[in-house]
């Protein structure tokens, strides 16, 4: 029991034993089980067409937010590669738009907003996320859990940082400017920013937990964009705080940032017990930057998804190998799978990395 008094239930996952034997779980807590444990970051989504025919004509969010046809989405993947672990079908700023703030998903951009989050009264103006408004979530999770058995579910969240670059920039950004402007100029409003993403991000990482989730990843996108020392003194606390939502919740987390090498070494001091490592650094490389005591996760380019058989083959082959550095290790890819992938070819790498011994 944590500080907070929070507990799992009895009839948690975790609690009544269906998903804390499996080949994901053990990994992300450090032991190396018979099979490697595989699953891919945004597996649910347009490469499949099941997929596609179950979104036909309904809105992004209104898909993540209509808790049947949520989970439905999340499981098509187990269903169709056998991969060792379903993630929650949703976005990160799912919780952005329940807590009250106008945006909206683009086809082909991504997470929009009219009136961007700038200045300090604007920062005023965002409200604590109701537990209330977090219940389409829990019943998707609920009706998720109820059909995976033993296949764990990840919760899903964005880190406080690329939370608040999609508010201050209004969009998508190559380089995060404005935030990172915004981080300087105005230091006390990006702090206070920061905590409101981190306690919105932490609320709807709780929910998915309590309501039967097994572990949780938190994704901070635009983390490459940051230097070393802007992330360790006025972005780390914060993803900190966001997982600390979890505590007394036992259930293992992961942390995944696109272009994180300059900063690895500094997260599993936010709580995260497994690190997500993009196609950037290999694995026994950044087992070494971590101390060689840290379960990872990864690193599949996405790039090869659309090379030759022999060629991705032999790169999966070279993961595994290198993946052997660190004490466990979950096959995934660097990023996200692309949209154009044939989803054929992630069927053919659980079966190639589920067939090593």
């Amino acid at each position: 029991m944590g500080e907070d008094g929070g507990v799992l239930p009895p009839s948690h996952p975790l609690t009544d034993g269906r998903t804390s034997a499996s080949a994901f779980i053990r990994a992300v807590r450090g032991e190396r089980p018979e099979r490697t444990p595989v699953w891919f970051m945004r597996q649910a989504g347009r490469s499949l067409p099941e997929y596609r025919a179950s979104r036909a004509g309904v809105d992004m969010l209104d898909a993540c937010l209509t808790p049947e046809l949520a989970a439905e989405i999340t499981l098509q993947p187990v269903r169709r590669h056998g991969v060792d672990a379903a993630i929650l079908f949703s976005d990160i700023v799912v919780p952005v738009l329940l807590a009250g703030v106008d945006v909206r998903i683009v086809p082909g951009r991504g997470p929009v907003l009219d009136e961007p989050i700038r200045t300090a009264s604007d920062v005023l103006k965002l409200r604590p996320i109701d537990p209330d408004v977090l219940a389409p979530i829990s019943e998707a999770v609920r009706l998720t859990v109820a059909e995976l058995g033993e296949t764990p579910l990840i919760a899903f969240g964005g880190a406080p940082f690329t939370l608040a670059s999609y508010l201050v920039e209004g969009g998508p950004s190559k380089d995060q400017l404005r935030a990172r402007s915004l981080m300087y100029s105005d230091p006390h409003t990006w702090a206070a920013l920061l905590n409101w993403c981190a306690d919105v991000t932490g609320a709807f990482l709780r929910a998915q937990v309590e309501a039967g989730a097994s572990t949780a990843q938190l994704f901070d996108s635009w983390i490459g964009s940051l230097s070393r020392r802007d992330y360790q003194r006025r972005v780390a606390p914060h993803s900190k705080r966001a997982l600390d939502a979890l505590r007394g919740l036992e259930v293992p987390k992961l942390h995944f940032g696109v272009g994180s090498g300059e900063v690895l070494d500094l997260l599993p001091g936010l709580g995260a017990d497994a690190i997500g490592i993009d196609w950037r650094i290999p694995l026994d490389e950044a087992s070494a930057r971590l101390g060689g005591g840290i379960p990872l996760q990864g690193n599949i380019d996405p790039a090869l998804l659309a090379a030759p058989w022999s060629v991705l083959h032999a790169h999966v082959e070279d993961v595994l190998d290198r993946g052997l550095a660190a004490p466990a290790h979950i096959v995934n890819l660097g990023h996200g799978v692309p949209p154009e992938t044939d989803p054929d070819v992630l069927t053919r790498i659980v079966e190639l990395v589920h067939a090593r011994r």
